[in-house]
């Protein structure tokens, strides 16, 4: 032995039953497949209806992701009482319900109540007795164009930005935005004092007398 590391002579004790804590997912594919099969069975049980439920816009929280909308847990009791749909029939029609969400604005409950009515619009309602319809039950015939939906309801679609840039004009080049803003700056910190200046010089003596 050299006299590196002072010396010391290995004496690793290997006998923690390290086999107890791995894990192993060896059986990724055969989930992979077996969820799959779970999907088209369900689509399969529940059809013609769709395998999803209708779910809201909602704004995400805090500062860094408020600005991207993503489906929400359910519908608030204002926007179904808006779009003119009870409470308790929502659930039985597709319409998932979240009583904790609350409406922050009115810009999401016209958003979410137009998203109901579009959904109203194009529900087609089996009818519980066929010998006795009612008036919000679809027809025979809405009946047999019935087809089931797989995916999401309603998707969010995406606003497509522009592919190629745009040449500014004239005007845009000469504009400012620093003084600009500057300016306006300025101009709401100095509005009491002009604004008493004025007045000062409009009751001095200089000023001009009315006639």
């Amino acid at each position: 032995m050299t006299g590196k590391r002072n010396g010391v002579v290995p004496n690793a004790h290997f006998r923690k039953d390290w086999q107890r804590f791995i894990k192993t997912w060896f059986n990724q594919p055969l989930r992979k497949q077996r969820r799959h099969n779970a999907r088209i069975e369900k689509a399969r049980r529940v059809a013609p209806r769709p395998t999803q439920k209708l779910r809201p816009l909602v704004h995400c929280p805090t500062i860094k992701y408020n600005t991207k909308v993503r489906l929400g847990r359910g519908f608030t009791i204002d926007e179904l009482k808006s779009a003119g749909i009870a409470r308790k029939f929502a659930p039985t029609i597709g319409i998932k319900v979240d009583y904790r969400r609350k409406n922050r604005s009115v810009e999401s409950i016209q958003r979410n109540v137009a998203r109901l009515k579009q959904y109203r619009s194009r529900l087609i309602l089996f009818p519980l007795n066929s010998k006795k319809t009612r008036a919000e039950e679809s027809s025979a015939e809405e009946i047999s164009k019935a087809q089931q939906i797989t995916g999401t309801i309603l998707p969010i679609i995406k606003n497509k930005r522009a592919k190629t840039a745009r040449v500014p004009t004239a005007e845009e080049k000469k504009f400012n935005a620093y003084h600009t803003i500057a300016r306006s700056i300025a101009n709401k910190r100095l509005v009491g004092i002009r604004e008493k200046k004025a007045k000062e010089a409009a009751e001095s003596l200089d000023a001009p007398k009315k006639k």
